[in-house]
């Protein structure tokens, strides 16, 4: 049976018949037979012969493995999650205290106070421009939208950078509620298992009224009541549809979306919330057109909490906290920000301002002014106005406001020829020329001839001061001004010298500083230190000179 067995897997190949080069003419080459083993088929044989077969089970023990790993994760994350029953009864804790520089409290800004709405108080427009905003499938999911993180990873992908988020009204919702700020694989696990938690528990009414009540929306505001008021002063009930869609479009990021920070910014990101509204039939074309037409009007009444005698000052703290921190630090509040206002100088400072616009300004035809004290040897900001009353203008034109310094700019060119060297008696002539097309002018069209440097810088002579700049170079003087506190871009023309580019009082304030203290500049700063809810100093000014 063995040989029969071997026979039938076996072939019998003779040479074919031919003359052998060693063998005698005619004669018959010997047969010779050799044994082949056929190539057994791969498909016949039994199993666990075969590498697909072993590299099949491979991938499915992995596998297997990886699901019951990920399962066992998965179900004790689960078992640590807090009740979500909890969800009804949550406030945030923190608030952000604003204190002047003997420690008396400036502003609370956070939720202690805040204005709570029931569903049935928040307008229909408002709830559809969040779910336009911040979950266009809210109705349609359970808690975490597949399609969304689908979508998400797609944009992400192709970016090779985090451009596009996922998170679900409900995911939202349960990180305000029971999670911290810190991102990480495992929040985020625990955050969609509790949106799936909630969403399971609660209807969509209960959680958009929660979510409405707690989102942060910049500027202090907890929830949209706060935001309706500092924005533009009125109840959430009398919200314009435009004026709901840039609420809604804060939600993302209030630090760059707040019309407070950036009014362009916030306009583009109120007209895409107010576009998808239309591609989701919640508002007509009409509606829609109209509400992006419109202007951007930003009119706070401040609420009680949020109150502060310095408005002008405390925005400007808010923004530099956005610059300092990170958004979900301010975010979860607890903070304690000390500045470093004085508080008598302020009143001083907002009375000056007053009285010079309704006396100076009435003769000279000016409505606006604006203020700023800093100590120059810390560089610490001791008042700011922005303007004469904030209710009316809430831009603040000393932080904000980029106009043209005229001769102040003067001392940054004889500063830099100073420093080249110069000497204050080298004598120019004060004479009418041309250089490059560009004829500089006196401001009384007088020219006094022949004088030095220390004559043209106090007698603000126009023509001596642009010979100067041409002498020690754009450059030089731009390099200078830099250093001296100036952080606006300047122009490198021959007009510089007369202060045509534009920059802030507080950066002149800050620069005209340096003289002050023999050429040593420290940055201002109205921030001294940020302690956070435990009372760990997480920032503290430089003031190294």
């Amino acid at each position: 049976m063995g040989t029969r067995r071997v026979h039938q897997s076996q072939v019998n190949l003779s040479s074919s018949p031919a003359t052998s080069s060693g063998s005698p003419s005619g004669t018959t080459p010997a047969r010779s037979r050799r044994l082949v083993q056929k190539t057994p088929d791969p498909w016949r044989r039994p199993l666990y012969y075969r590498p697909l077969f072993w590299a099949v089970l491979l991938l499915g023990a992995l596998g297997a493995s990886g699901v019951s790993r990920g399962y066992r994760v998965w179900r004790t994350t689960e078992a640590q999650l807090p009740a979500v029953s909890q969800l009804l009864t949550y406030e945030r804790n923190g608030t952000i205290t604003i204190q002047a520089d003997d420690g008396t409290v400036l502003q609370k800004i956070g939720p202690a106070t805040r204005e709570k709405l029931a569903y049935d108080d928040i307008p229909s427009i408002l709830i559809a421009a969040f779910i336009a905003a911040e979950d266009q499938r809210f109705y349609e999911h359970q808690g975490v939208d597949s399609q969304a993180i689908a979508r998400a990873l797609l944009a992400n992908v192709r970016q090779r950078d985090v451009v596009e988020g996922a998170s679900t009204i409900t995911q939202q919702l349960a990180r305000i509620a029971f999670l911290d700020q810190q991102r990480s694989f495992q929040r985020k696990t625990r955050e969609a298992l509790l949106a799936l938690k909630i969403s399971e528990t609660y209807e969509k009414s209960v959680v958009l009224e929660r979510y409405l009540n707690l989102v942060y929306l910049g500027a202090g505001a907890y929830g949209v009541a706060d935001a309706a008021w500092i924005y533009f002063g009125k109840s959430v009930a009398d919200l314009t549809l435009s004026e709901s869609a840039l609420i809604a479009g804060m939600a993302p990021a209030p630090s760059v979306y707040s019309p407070l920070v950036d009014p362009e910014a916030a306009r583009q990101q109120r007209n895409i919330v107010i576009r998808r509204m239309l591609e989701n039939g919640s508002i007509t074309q009409a509606e829609a057109s109209t509400a992006i037409a419109s202007d951007i009007v930003i009119t706070p009444k401040e609420p009680k909490f949020l109150y502060s005698e310095f408005p002008y000052f405390t925005i400007y703290i808010q923004k530099q906290l956005n610059e300092l921190l990170p958004p979900e630090v301010i975010e979860a509040g607890g903070l304690n920000v000390e500045t470093t206002l004085n508080i008598d100088w302020q009143r001083k400072a907002q009375t000056t301002i007053r009285e010079t616009v309704e006396t100076t300004g009435k003769r000279q035809r000016f409505s606006q002014a604006s203020l700023v004290a800093i100590d120059p040897r810390s560089g610490e900001i001791k008042a700011v106005v922005g303007g004469t009353d904030f209710n009316e203008s809430q831009f603040n034109r000393a932080t904000q406001a980029h106009r043209q310094p005229g001769s102040t700019f003067k001392t940054f060119v004889y500063t830099t020829a100073i420093a080249a060297g110069f000497s204050p008696h080298k004598t120019y002539a004060d004479t009418k020329f041309v250089v490059d097309g560009y004829e500089p002018k006196n401001y009384s069209n007088r020219y006094s001839g022949t004088v030095d440097i220390n004559k043209a810088l106090t007698s603000s002579i126009n023509i001596v001061a642009v010979k100067v700049l041409i002498d020690v170079g754009f450059e030089p003087v731009i390099e200078m001004a830099k250093r001296m506190g100036i952080e606006s871009e300047l122009r490198p023309t021959y007009s510089l010298a007369l202060g045509a580019s534009e920059v802030t009082l507080l950066e002149l304030t800050s620069a005209y500083g340096t003289l002050a203290t023999q050429g040593k500049h420290t940055p201002a700063h109205g921030i001294r230190r940020i302690l956070d809810s435990s009372g760990a100093v997480i920032y503290e000014s430089d003031t190294t000179v």
